[in-house]
């Protein structure tokens, strides 16, 4: 594996675990520089005014730094691990944007979306709207305050939406509801076993740990 993508909702600890794989592995690590993003606390203040600019600056912003990181790689580091891909752009960008908008940015997405490197494995963390409100407000990011679990439901359908169409790469749909493998050793090991001692076919595969 050369290639390994971490996603999931909002708060569902892609972050962390991308980092502790990228650790523990020697490997490469890519982070989506969303703080940087000065659309970001002004969209979640007003949705309706921001949220084409803030898509436009992510697809910019992330095409920029995949391309970067990815396509002149790391030859002292041949395995990249990144909590986010660029398709990410275009779920996002459906759930917020007007018709009319999305069909637009759909149009720049499309034009850049093929020279992007595919993963190995994508594998997206699922948790449920509850246990993703709860890391949300435990980590205390004013702005993610008033993120409700309608805003979170309606962010999964769309990833799921994105992956039924998806046969190129495998997609590994990984149920985290009932473990911590950030404050638990045991749990983290398992997951890095199950990612890298594992054969997934493309397309989905679905598994629950508990």
């Amino acid at each position: 594996m050369q290639f390994l993508v971490i996603e999931g909702n909002i708060g569902s600890g892609k972050t962390s675990l991308a980092r502790q794989l990228a650790a523990e592995l020697e490997a490469k690590l890519i982070l989506e520089q969303f703080a940087e993003n000065s659309f970001l606390p002004k969209f979640y203040k007003d949705p309706e005014r921001y949220s084409f600019p803030l898509e436009l600056s992510f697809l910019a912003d992330r095409y920029n730094q995949i391309k970067k990181e990815l396509i002149y790689r790391d030859l002292f580091h041949p395995l990249v691990v990144a909590d986010y891909f660029f398709s990410k752009t275009a779920i996002f960008a459906r759930n917020t944007l007007k018709p009319d908008e999305f069909h637009l940015f759909r149009q720049i997405f499309d034009m850049v979306n093929d020279n992007v490197p595919k993963p190995d494995l994508y594998v997206y963390l699922h948790a449920d709207a509850n246990k993703l409100l709860k890391n949300i407000k435990k980590r205390g990011r004013e702005y993610e305050q008033d993120i409700t679990a309608e805003y979170l439901n309606s962010i999964q359908e769309g990833y799921f939406n994105y992956f039924r169409g998806i046969n190129s790469f495998p997609v590994l749909i990984l149920d985290v509801n009932e473990i911590d493998f950030v404050e638990k050793t045991d749990h983290f090991m398992r997951v890095k076993e199950i990612l890298f001692k594992s054969k997934y076919k493309l397309g989905i595969n679905r598994l629950i740990l508990t």
